[in-house]
């Protein structure tokens, strides 16, 4: 086996390379990793600067606190249908609609992108939204969440410019050949070929649904359907009352400020831990799907 020989400058740069790459990495688990150990250490070591590397006092009461309270539970069941059912009608609505836009037989698919491109950059404003949704009977009901906005129009343009360029019409041209129509195609012949389009828009709109906070802040005023992001919201301004000692005296206040920065990490945990743990699984795909569009050489 013959090995490469470097010069004094090539091994200077693969250094300087390495070292960079290493300090991108730690500055961005630090930062993961400080929330997890400040969650289970005391507070008081936490605002003082004195947890950095390791867990002081550990302590699980932050956990305890939010577990223990069953809005957290309904928050959770909620924002999973929510993001489920969401998600499912974001890609039942925008990969066929991407598709129609991709062909280029249909002569009004640029007069469509035009008004889709358009929503782009104009809305109606908050207050005429929020009436036309209460004329639609959607405000306080769990629909709110699925049925409006259920397109993304940057998401819309990125799949149709994967059927553009990664299906070509001879494909087509061979299907329709032994009898297959458009939609048999778009089942049977696009939407396999489309597994890493499909993951990607999916991670997206599925991260949308479960960050969404803006739609339950808004519409919703029924707590049993209030998402898992306002559930927390209300979990850390209670937090906060009682930190600053209001309402039940001193001894409170007090009892919640050694606890307070348990509370607060350990909603972010929650908040974010299953998005974690799904995005190594659709890892895979990532590759593919971020070169989608772009030119090929």
């Amino acid at each position: 086996m013959i090995r490469e020989r470097l010069n004094g400058s090539e091994i200077l740069f693969r250094v300087v390379l390495s070292v960079l790459c290493a300090i991108i990495f730690l500055s961005i688990i630090y930062p993961l990793y400080f929330i997890v150990i400040a969650s289970i250490s005391d507070s008081t070591l936490v605002s003082t600067g004195k947890v950095l590397f390791m867990p002081k006092n550990i302590s699980f009461f932050g956990y305890n606190q939010i577990f223990q309270d069953d809005r957290i539970w309904n928050g959770y069941r909620n924002t999973v249908f929510y993001t489920l059912a969401g998600t499912f009608v974001n890609l039942l609505i925008t990969l066929p609609a991407a598709y129609v836009l991709s062909r280029r037989e249909f002569r009004a698919r640029r007069l469509i992108m035009v008004v889709f491109v358009i929503t782009m950059f104009f809305n109606g404003g908050l207050i005429p939204t929020y009436l036309l949704m209460k004329d639609l009977h959607l405000t306080n009901t769990m629909w709110m969440f699925i049925l409006p906005f259920c397109v993304n129009v940057f998401y819309l343009i990125i799949a149709r410019t994967f059927f553009e360029s990664s299906l070509p019409s001879e494909l087509y041209e061979a299907a329709a050949i032994d009898g297959c129509s458009h939609f048999g195609f778009f089942v049977r012949i696009a939407l396999p070929l489309s597994k890493a389009l499909i993951s990607v828009i999916g991670l997206y709109y599925l991260v949308g649904h479960w960050n969404d906070f803006f739609t339950g802040l808004i519409y919703i005023r029924d707590n049993k359907l209030q998402p898992l992001q306002i559930v927390l919201r209300d979990i850390l301004l209670s937090n906060q009352v009682f930190q600053n000692g209001a309402g039940t005296g001193g001894a409170a206040g007090g009892y919640a400020q050694k606890y307070a920065d348990q509370i607060k990490y350990g909603v972010i945990i929650v908040s974010t831990l299953p998005i974690l743990v799904i995005y190594p699984f659709l890892q895979k795909y990532f590759e593919k799907g971020v070169l989608i569009g772009s030119v090929k050489g």
